[in-house]
């Protein structure tokens, strides 16, 4: 199981996400993320990668969040991911474009699910506010619909 990242800074009662323009998840809005590099710890990861897509150094970033993805087609065959989900409660700098994400601010009482993966919807609002959680999610292999899902509340981690 692969294991990425993700890291939603939240300033001024905006959500900073990014429309990613390239890889898994392309042209959706998502956070900030990618894959923990061998020798980094996961909140080194989530600070790298919001570093090199959005060009801005988060702050104040905290763990709010463990997920399994699982993306199952009708085989059955399994593609997973275990992400690490942040909130960072400030940035250092003005986000810019980037050859990987195209930065985009929203309202918090607001977020574009629309254009997000179906999961957002269920996971984001916790990590809106405060709560910290984990959860599991399966999604069809295309990862529009959604087959399964749990999560819980108020956890702390390992």
């Amino acid at each position: 199981m692969e294991e990425c990242t993700v890291c939603h800074p939240v300033v001024d009662g905006e959500l900073l996400s990014i429309r990613k323009r390239r890889g898994v998840g392309e042209g959706k809005i998502v956070g900030a993320g990618g894959t923990v590099e061998a020798g980094e710890t996961v909140r080194e990861a989530a600070i790298r990668e919001v570093e090199e897509e959005l060009r801005v150094t988060p702050a104040g970033v905290e763990k709010l969040g463990e997920v399994d993805f699982h993306f199952r087609d009708d085989t059955e065959d399994d593609d997973s991911l275990f992400v690490h989900v942040f909130r960072a409660e400030g940035i250092d700098g003005e986000p810019e474009q980037t050859p990987e994400a195209v930065p985009r601010w929203d309202p918090v009482s607001q977020p574009p699910y629309e254009e997000m993966w179906p999961d957002d919807r269920i996971w984001l609002p916790h990590l809106l506010d405060r709560r910290r959680f984990r959860g599991t999610f399966v999604l069809d292999d295309d990862g529009e619909s959604m087959r399964f899902y749990e999560v819980e509340l108020d956890v702390t981690f390992g």
